[in-house]
């Protein structure tokens, strides 16, 4: 039978217990400079590139970073003056080098006026919709259309941010097999589970590879895991939601299933590295560590034991990454950053002296 585990929820004293906080970690060895010897890109100042949905989770920080080293940013959303993307004209050096321009991934003419006299292209920007299965048409059109917009412009390189989704799902994958760029997800076995969401991001990154071939556009794809870390947008996304549940107490339970992470600030630097380095190319796996679901109830809230074996964590490379000079931020560390952003952000309770208690079935 299941047992129950009652788990305080320490975290609703949630500045995180000491342990929690890795005293020697701070930002300063993440490259915001160009990494002597590594590249030849000259100074970034004159230059434009285009992030598309910049209003997104991913590519709200791109365009931060971005504009941190001194490109000039034209991001494309489809409604630049909704307030869910305010936030974008708020970051450093917004008013001067950035433009928002309304554009829709499925309207060519659109896209082609984005991207037109830019350097190159982020394309972050997936199709919204309720049902996944309906994403799956919209995401392969889009990309294409971006890509030819982005050959017709003559950029130097599109860097296409794809997803773990298109590299994982493989059933006959044996568990120690290390997952890494070789890899792609079994598309009849994504259709056969409905898993849309893997089957949309697979497709949608083979169109882009065949596009750019057919069209001579040189591109660059990054696949990360699931990404967490501090919103810059005020609104919460799908990944975050992951962590928000257990936070909430809406999620009384967890699956026995591993589950890979990376920092929000590393997938963006990831993204502007790959685009930076000339010897860059094909694809870049950007994940940080695997985890366990009950390892992330446990990080969120100092709770232990279930009955059952755990699933086993599978071996990823993010080596291609690391030798481009990307230090990835730890997952503990991920995970403080992304509780914290919840709080400031009203999504979750300031902590109190209050302790609430919910089960967890294992």
């Amino acid at each position: 039978g299941s047992s129950v585990v009652l788990i305080h929820f320490n975290l609703y004293i949630l500045v995180f217990p000491k342990p929690y906080i890795d005293p020697t970690y701070h930002t300063s060895h993440i490259p915001t400079t160009n990494l002597a010897g590594k590249f030849t890109m000259p100074s970034v100042s004159g230059l434009t590139v285009c992030v598309t949905g910049a209003g997104g989770f991913i590519a709200s920080w791109m365009v931060k970073l971005l504009l941190e080293k001194g490109y000039t940013v034209r991001g494309t959303a489809r409604n630049p003056d909704h307030p869910k993307n305010s936030h974008l004209r708020e970051l450093e050096g917004a008013n001067e080098r950035l433009t928002l321009c309304k554009a829709d991934l499925l309207d060519y003419e659109s896209l082609r006026e984005a991207i037109n006299g830019c350097d190159g292209v982020f394309h972050t920007a997936s199709p919204v919709t309720d049902d996944p299965e309906e994403m799956v048409e919209p995401a392969v059109n889009g990309t294409k259309n971006v890509i030819m917009a982005a050959a017709e412009a003559k950029v130097r390189r599109v860097v296409f941010t794809s997803s773990i989704g298109a590299v994982y799902m493989d059933p006959n994958r044996s568990p120690d097999a290390v997952v890494d760029e070789s890899c792609w997800s079994d598309l009849e076995f994504c259709k056969n589970t409905k898993n849309w969401y893997c089957y949309g991001k697979a497709v949608a990154e083979q169109a882009a590879w065949e596009v750019a071939k057919e069209k001579e556009v040189d591109l660059v794809a990054v696949n990360p895991v699931l990404v967490l870390g501090p919103l810059l947008q005020s609104t919460v996304n799908a990944s975050i939601i992951h962590i928000l549940k257990y936070l909430t107490g809406s999620a009384k339970t967890y699956a026995n299933s591993v589950q890979a992470y990376v920092h929000v600030r590393d997938v963006a630097m990831a993204h502007i590295l790959v685009y930076e380095t000339p010897s860059a190319s094909g694809r870049y796996l950007c994940a940080e560590s695997v985890l366990h679901r009950g390892e992330v109830v446990e990080i969120l809230t100092k709770c232990s034991d279930e009955t059952k074996p755990r699933a086993k964590p599978y071996k990823f490379s993010n080596q291609k990454l690391k030798d481009l000079g990307l230090e990835f931020t730890p997952v503990k560390q991920c995970l403080y950053e992304t509780v914290k952003s919840l709080q400031e952000k009203g999504h979750l309770p300031i902590p109190t002296q209050h302790e609430d208690s919910i089960r967890i079935k294992s």
